[in-house]
């Protein structure tokens, strides 16, 4: 079972270099770099988010510790903000294995509807030092098409 379980979680990670978009080293004297990794979400797809996370090499676990970004890079529709989970929870919509340990990085995109704004949450699934370490980025639905249609239909 212990077996079938590593190799799940290293294909995550194979999984996840077609979406890598830099990789910046820590220093000679490290295993640690810094990956970026882009993705674009499934049902937005004018939503692109950047995250940046420690990959330790030749560790059995990678530090908690990322950094999202999300900006829009292509038209958001009325249609795609009705296809979406409108829950509290959301939903995840990226997961990187960071440990053979059960700890992962998750995205998940919940909607504030009264501010008309998606939300990107990036968090790990393991407490460390004390804390769940996370990061939030915004996407204002303010111009987009998905804005001006629930704002005439709320009229």
């Amino acid at each position: 079972m212990r077996i079938l379980l590593l190799g799940l979680a290293m294909l995550v990670v194979v999984g996840c270099d077609q979406n890598e978009v830099g990789d910046v080293s820590l220093g000679m004297f490290t295993t640690k770099d810094i990956k970026l990794d882009a993705f674009t979400d499934p049902v937005v797809t004018g939503v692109t988010c950047h995250v940046s996370s420690i990959e330790a090499n030749l560790d059995l676990s990678d530090p908690s510790d990322s950094s999202i970004a999300c900006r829009q890079t292509g038209p958001i529709t009325l249609a795609m903000i009705n296809e979406i989970d409108k829950s509290k929870n959301g939903e995840i919509l990226f997961t990187k294995s960071k440990s053979i340990f059960f700890k992962a990085m998750k995205i998940r995109r919940i909607l504030d509807e009264k501010n008309q704004t998606l939300m990107y949450l990036a968090y790990s699934t393991k407490e460390t030092s004390g804390s769940f370490k996370h990061s939030l980025s915004t996407v204002p639905l303010y111009g987009t098409s998905a804005y001006n249609e629930t704002t005439q239909q709320s009229d």
